[in-house]
């Protein structure tokens, strides 16, 4: 599933999958992981919440403009609900037939995410 909100643990295989080919040499995977510290404050959890058909319109808008921009496959999966120290939040990948252009659309995708897409820290623990 290229574009996906969880609140189930998210899966490096599963979106990883998502973006494989035979004919794309180049796989980047990011993976944003829930520190244990937030603002020098101790943190064991961190909920995220959505507004949830919004997020999914623009995560879909997101991959598909950086498809398009870099000639890569894009998968995006973010977690909601409570995530744990240690665990991932978001999942990126980004496969292309060269890595430059499935680094550039990894990181288009994260950093456009983080701008637009109606997900939010809701509490920390």
């Amino acid at each position: 599933m290229p574009v996906l909100l969880t609140r189930e643990p998210l899966s490096l295989d599963a979106v990883y999958g998502a973006v494989r080919s035979s004919q794309r040499g180049g796989v980047v995977l990011f993976s944003g992981v829930v520190r244990d510290s937030e603002e020098g404050a101790p943190v064991t959890a961190i909920g995220y919440e959505a507004y949830e058909p919004l997020a999914l319109k623009e995560l879909a808008r997101i991959a598909a403009a950086a498809e398009a921009a870099h000639g890569a496959a894009v998968a995006v999966h973010h977690r909601l609900g409570p995530v744990p120290a240690g665990e991932a939040s978001v999942l990126v990948a980004a496969a292309a037939a060269h890595r430059a252009e499935a680094f550039a659309a990894c990181r288009e995708v994260i950093d456009r995410l983080k701008e637009t897409v109606p997900i939010w820290k809701a509490d920390f623990s």
